[in-house]
């Protein structure tokens, strides 16, 4: 990490004294005197030191979710090229280009637009995809980061100001900028800026498979060209979740970046129908991905504790449930009392536990499981419960939103069964265990 870097903690994080507990998958970190002497002075604003016991608990506390970087910057805009795949869509085109004149280069591809894209630098008679597109793009690339854009985007002035930085760090292979879309009067507009599928929020993170930013689209990222180059680019084989699958494999060789100071604005879809559709094709993807990265895609990541406690309730059997979780909990302050945490810290994180456990085994059954939940009237009353969450969510909002809500994940759920039939492997349906509340 760079000397100069400023670090600050992530907003999850509780503090007590040396120990430290919050990140995404939960981690604690207990540290020593010269660690808590150092972190002090890294939160008061000190920037980090060129020493290795400094660069050695930052790259701790890094990898480890807790504190999120801010280095001094040492590329510009003059080693970006921006690549825009495009079909149909020259005045997309034309707005990506005007936001982007600070940059070395920028490259179009045309991927078989019904009528030749004028100035285009790649042109591909039939469409390839968006894979196929970025590929040819980045290919061209003479600089040390690619940009890539779709035309259905738009940066906003200053939006590398956030992202070039964390380049400074060579282990950071991609950066993404948040994506915010673009806001409009109608519903599926209001609805899109609220809980757009391409907007991770904003909370900084590093990138991790099943973490709360497990992936970054590449409507919008910026990727070093030696990365690209060392992973062979997008598959192609893929149509849809090729920027997952692209990140995941980056991030066997170094670290991604989410930077949401960093904002790039995009078009949604106009209509029903197509909105529909695209969130149909965006779950036919969990399949072929978990195909291809077995272990690091799951619609649940909790604890068989907490698991066993709600399909307790769900089979009618509040009491049993209420017992398992309470049991559960009181285990909790043993396990954790000789890594020092506080008998309130671990009952707090046990109850937190498994009120996220709630939320996200809600959140799967809406999003993947309703089709089985369908076949029977337990399973009916189930899917009712889990939609509360979407009922609270529209609050102040208007019925014809919280019908959008509740479509959104039933559309991606249909395509999840639809990914999994087609690929022949129903891993994409099944919950993740983990074996505790820490790491």
């Amino acid at each position: 990490m760079k000397p100069g870097t400023r670090l600050t903690l992530d907003d999850s994080v509780r503090r007590r004294g040396p120990l430290l507990i919050g990140g995404s998958p939960l981690r604690l970190v207990r540290l020593g005197k010269a660690g808590t002497r150092l972190l002090d002075r890294w939160l008061a604003g000190e920037p980090l030191g060129d020493g290795p016991s400094e660069e050695r608990l930052a790259r701790r506390l890094l990898d480890a979710g807790l504190v999120h970087p801010s280095p001094p910057p040492l590329l510009t805009a003059a080693d970006v090229t921006v690549v825009v795949p495009v079909k149909d869509n020259p005045g997309g085109v034309k707005r990506v280009l005007s936001a982007t004149t600070e940059v070395a280069e920028r490259i179009v591809v045309d991927d078989g637009s019904r009528e030749p894209l004028p100035g285009a630098n790649v042109r591909h008679e039939r469409p390839g995809g968006p894979a196929a597109a970025r590929n040819a793009g980045w290919r061209l690339a003479g600089t040390e980061l690619v940009a890539f854009l779709d035309s259905d985007t738009e940066p906003e002035p200053g939006w590398l100001d956030a992202l070039l930085p964390q380049f400074s760090d060579p282990t950071v292979l991609a950066v993404a900028p948040r994506i915010r879309s673009v806001p409009g009067d109608d519903v599926l507009a209001r609805y899109e800026a609220d809980r757009s599928s391409l907007d991770l929020g904003a909370r900084p993170a590093p990138v991790r498979p099943m973490s709360r930013v497990s992936y970054v689209p590449s409507a919008a990222l910026v990727v070093r060209r030696s990365a690209l180059s060392a992973v062979d680019g997008f598959d192609t084989g893929l149509r849809f979740g090729e920027d997952v699958d692209l990140v995941w494999r980056l991030l066997e060789l170094g670290a991604v970046r989410y930077e949401p100071t960093a904002v790039v604005t995009h078009e949604p879809r106009a209509a029903l129908r197509p909105w529909l559709r695209q969130r149909f094709e965006y779950g036919t993807s969990a399949a072929p991905l978990s195909r291809r990265h077995p272990g690091k895609l799951s619609p649940a990541r909790l604890s068989a504790w907490s698991a066993a406690a709600w399909a307790l309730l769900a089979l009618g059997r509040p009491w049993l449930a209420l017992a398992l979780a309470a049991g559960s909990t009181a285990l909790l302050p043993r396990r954790l009392r000789g890594r020092g945490v506080p008998v309130p810290e671990s009952l707090r994180l046990a109850a937190l536990g498994h009120l996220g456990a709630g939320r996200l085994l809600a959140e799967a059954t809406r999003r993947a499981w309703w089709p089985a939940a369908l076949l029977t009237a337990r399973g009916r009353r189930v899917l009712l419960a889990a939609l509360v969450p979407c009922a609270a969510e529209a609050l102040g909002h208007s019925p014809a939103w919280l019908a959008l809500r509740i479509a959104d994940d039933l559309a991606y759920g249909a395509g999840v069964w639809t990914g999994c039939l087609r690929e022949r492997t129903p891993a994409a349906l099944l919950p993740a265990f983990t074996e505790g509340a820490l790491r």
